[in-house]
């Protein structure tokens, strides 16, 4: 057990507390496995009636992994950087799977794997606060954490919008696009928890306790996001993009063409395959992809360009799209045999 997460018993309520506020809770291999074997107790608890999850301090409910241990590991050649997606993916099945109310109090900075450990349970609450993306593209990496599944599946092509340019959403944007299913002011989640702990349900203490939130950024451009994002490549989004001659569009594709061209291409695909395929395949196909990615260059990279030197200024390999071949991208999606991700 470790203290970077908290577990306590609130009457009938199994409240989480991601605590490690210095590093915007980030989640290390330590805290996935806890909280994979607390939930696992929970679950089988006919006390507890419902879990609730939240980040400690005021800037972040969870701001993604360690990604500087994973570089470390990555670079070192030891089994850290696996066996953390391999645990962190599995979590994630979990709260996807769990059979109580799981309600995710996202305030502040949700990112990443802070995504993973949220959007996958029943109940995902916003407030003020909240600030959400999915930047992965732009370090080297993809959408993980359960991205190929629930991305697809946000209105439209909004989802491919967000994977390809990790464009930042606020409240609203978040219960447009489903990442959030309530907004309640941050100075409500005390009486919302305490609700919790005495038994009530979710859904009747949400209705009770949760408001309404102006029009969206996202709605506005609705239109516009699902005809480009809708097209058969990145290259061709671009170009859907670059025909459009507006301030949006083309501020839309420089972001494009500041991320990894692999990463984009992967993201990508594994969108696309993921509208198909059920939960636990996406999980399958990320743990596959994240084994490319652990032995490629990008994510080294994106990580010393945005994270460590903070130069902003990758030097990605290849460094131009057209140099990425979808024979390459298909090495990422080969079957690990007796690797594959135990679910």
């Amino acid at each position: 057990m470790t203290d970077e997460v908290l577990f306590e018993r609130r009457g009938r309520l199994g409240l989480i507390t991601l605590n490690r506020p210095k590093a915007l809770n980030a989640l290390t291999r330590d805290m996935c496995v806890s909280m994979l074997a607390q939930l696992s107790q929970w679950a089988a608890d006919a006390d507890i009636a419902a879990v609730a999850i939240q980040g400690s301090g005021e800037r972040a409910f969870c701001a993604g992994g360690d990604i500087r241990s994973l570089y470390d590991s990555g670079k070192a050649g030891t089994s850290y950087a696996l066996d953390f997606y391999r645990d962190e993916y599995r979590l994630d099945a979990a709260i996807k799977r769990f059979p109580k109310p799981y309600v995710a109090l996202i305030s502040g900075i949700v990112m990443g794997g802070g995504v993973g450990v949220s959007v996958h349970g029943s109940h995902r609450v916003a407030d003020e606060t909240t600030s959400f993306a999915m930047p992965e593209t732009g370090i080297g990496l993809f959408p993980d954490v359960g991205g190929s599944f629930f991305l697809p599946r946000c209105p439209g092509e909004i989802g491919m919008y967000l994977a390809l340019t990790g464009a930042r959403l606020k409240t609203a944007d978040c219960l447009y696009a489903g990442v959030a299913t309530h907004f309640v002011p941050k100075t409500k989640h005390a009486t919302l928890l305490a609700r919790l702990a005495e038994g009530s349900a979710p859904a009747q203490a949400l209705q009770d306790l949760s408001e309404t939130v102006p029009d969206t950024f996202l709605a506005d451009h609705r239109a516009a996001i699902d005809t480009m994002f809708a097209k058969e490549s990145v290259e061709a989004i671009l170009s859907a993009l670059d025909a459009d001659h507006t301030d949006w569009s083309r501020d839309t594709a420089k972001v494009i063409r500041t991320k990894s061209p692999t990463s984009t291409k992967l993201t990508f695909r594994q969108l696309r395959n993921g509208r198909a395929l059920s939960f636990e395949d996406c999980m399958r196909m990320e743990y596959r992809m994240v084994h490319g990615i652990v032995a490629g260059h990008d994510f080294y990279e994106g990580v010393r360009a945005t994270i460590l030197d903070k130069d902003g200024a990758p030097k990605w390999q290849p460094s131009e799209l057209s140099a990425v071949n979808e024979a390459d991208i298909d090495t990422y999606f080969k079957s690990l045999g007796n690797k594959e991700l135990p679910l």
